[in-house]
């Protein structure tokens, strides 16, 4: 089977037959189930070639990238790039353009960026960035997710919620239950945010007002858990130490490793300091 550009992956996206794979050196795009693969990196117009995360809609396909948000409106034939200071409202220093998860509702598309999170209701033609001054819990978001009204940002201070658009957050800790402050990804899906840290995956029920996290001593493969995404009452959790699934609502966990055919390698790169 040909293969993609990078055997790193740091996210995944499927939709249909279609898969994309964001790498280290670009993003591969399958549009036969992985049978074979298409890359796109700077040389087609990409604003960085570490891709951090990807999403699509449709033929529009959004990409964090180490050089700012890439878009493409025709299944990545071509691109354009959102960055600073070409961009307007692209953040406030060149910070903003490593961008390390993207996710998009209509024209509405949400950026996390080293230096805060951005957010464009244009279709990314201008952008509002939003920081600790509106109440993140860190300018470092690592991850974002939107459920409804909800807007869930992963950062390096805790997991912060909006429910105005961004106006203002409210930020869960240690304080209030998270396993880790250090947040390194997030999945919210109706009232249900599951936030990756670095002491567990934390699960709210209520949108934020309570958690529960697992660990190892629940059957985690680590307690580092990198990033989350739930449908029903089955939770996935990556983890160091493999890929840990609950069919309980994380109850209980089963883990695959390296032992059962799982692949090897993490990228840590992302992580606080």
């Amino acid at each position: 089977m040909p293969s993609s550009s990078s055997d790193t992956v740091l996210g995944i996206y499927a939709s249909g037959t279609a898969m994309y794979a964001a790498t280290q050196d670009g993003l591969s795009i399958s549009t036969n189930g992985g049978t074979s693969w298409t890359t796109s990196t700077t040389a087609q117009g990409i604003g960085g070639n570490e891709v951090n995360g990807v999403y699509a809609a449709g033929s529009t396909i959004y990409l964090a990238t180490d050089g700012g948000l890439s878009i493409s409106s025709d299944g990545g034939t071509s691109w354009t790039n959102d960055a600073y200071p070409t961009t307007a409202g692209f953040g406030a220093t060149s910070s903003n353009n490593d961008v390390y998860g993207v996710c998009a509702s209509g024209s509405t598309i949400y950026a996390a960026t080293d230096g805060g999170l951005l957010i464009s209701t244009d279709g990314g033609t201008t952008w509002t960035n939003y920081t600790t001054a509106q109440g993140l819990g860190s300018n470092k978001v690592l991850g974002v997710s939107v459920s409804g009204t909800a807007i869930c940002a992963a950062t390096e201070g805790g997991l912060s919620i909006s429910t105005n658009g961004g106006t203002s957050w409210t930020t869960s800790t240690t304080a209030q239950g998270l396993g880790s402050s250090l947040v390194l990804g997030v999945y919210a899906s109706g009232t249900s945010v599951y936030a990756a840290t670095e002491g567990g995956l934390s699960i709210s029920t209520n949108e934020g007002s309570s958690w529960t996290t697992s660990t190892t001593a629940q059957g985690l493969g680590s307690s580092v858990v990198l990033g989350a995404y739930a449908s029903g009452a089955t939770v996935y959790a990556a983890t160091e130490g493999g890929l840990s699934v609950s069919l309980d609502g994380g109850t209980t966990w089963t883990t695959t490793t390296t032992a059962q055919g799982l692949g090897l390698g993490v990228s840590a790169e992302r992580r606080g300091t």
